[in-house]
């Protein structure tokens, strides 16, 4: 049984030097270098595309000021909730109001209002 072959991994050093010698080989000489260093062509033109994009992007002008960060879709959400909530916390403390008023003329007046019992399942107490 023969053992698994493990993935070569490249420093970024090995991949610039064996680039600065490609680069100096003469014609003929760069199959020598592939050979002796066990790479392939295909090695030196994913380092070179490599190496092009880090130099573009080093040399791109940087954007400045605070770096813009993508709202948060449930910081939305939960600040939408808060709204609705505040909302009917003020609506019902309207109600409530009314509903003393309501009380205080029926008592004025000498009207009795029907009794309407509690429900325990509402969570309403007065």
């Amino acid at each position: 049984m023969t053992a698994k072959a493990k993935r070569r991994r490249f420093t970024a050093e090995y991949k610039r030097k064996i680039l600065q010698e490609a680069e100096a080989c003469a014609r003929g000489e760069l199959g020598a270098l592939l050979r002796r260093e066990g790479l392939y062509s295909s090695h030196l033109v994913e380092w070179r595309r490599l190496r092009d994009a880090a130099e573009k992007s080093a040399l791109a002008p940087k954007k400045r000021g605070p770096k813009v960060s993508r709202p948060d879709p449930l910081a939305a959400k939960l600040a939408e909730v808060e709204r609705e909530n505040a909302r009917l916390r003020a609506e019902n403390t309207k109600l409530q109001i009314i509903c003393d008023v309501q009380k205080k003329v029926s008592l004025l007046l000498g009207v009795t209002l029907p009794v309407i019992p509690d429900d325990e399942s509402s969570g309403s107490s007065s």
